[in-house]
């Protein structure tokens, strides 16, 4: 599900995270089974289709409302972020450092619906083009073989 989350202002539009004050930051809420799908499935997923070294923004999307950041619910989700972190920076996985965050989860504010299943509602939208389709591009070539 995408909304907001992070930041200070109750229910706050698109408009108000883009403008870079409420310090939310655009975020997908994952719920998941873990007899589906573990924590560290879905983080490694999270770390291949983004750039966690990029400060301040993804690709061509800047401000901190596109930051690297990880929500989590519990010292469960926490540890197992740290360590998936830990873990890629002593392999020397990304040239730079990683900058993602690692926060406690605040409330989230579902977006508004037209942000909704955007990617299928639009593919041939410049955006899915341009920066969705090599992401999901990247998925299917890391974990092709567990997609159903």
């Amino acid at each position: 599900m995408p909304g907001y989350s992070g930041g200070n202002l109750e229910n706050p539009t698109y408009e108000q995270v883009c403008s870079g004050k409420t310090g939310h930051v655009e975020v997908v809420k994952v719920e998941f089974n873990p007899q589906d799908i573990t924590l560290k499935d879905i983080l490694e997923v999270f770390f291949v289709t983004h750039d966690p070294t990029q400060v301040g923004g993804q690709g061509h999307d800047s401000g901190s409302q596109y930051r690297s950041v990880i929500f989590y619910d519990n010292d469960e989700q926490k540890q197992a972020a740290e360590n998936l972190i830990a873990d890629l920076e002593s392999q020397k996985i990304f040239v730079k450092p990683i900058v993602t965050e690692v926060k406690p989860a605040g409330e989230f504010y579902a977006a508004e619906d037209y942000h909704k299943n955007y990617y299928q509602n639009h593919p041939d939208q410049a955006y899915c083009r341009g920066v969705i389709n090599p992401k999901l591009a990247k998925l299917k070539e890391k974990f092709g073989y567990r997609l159903k």
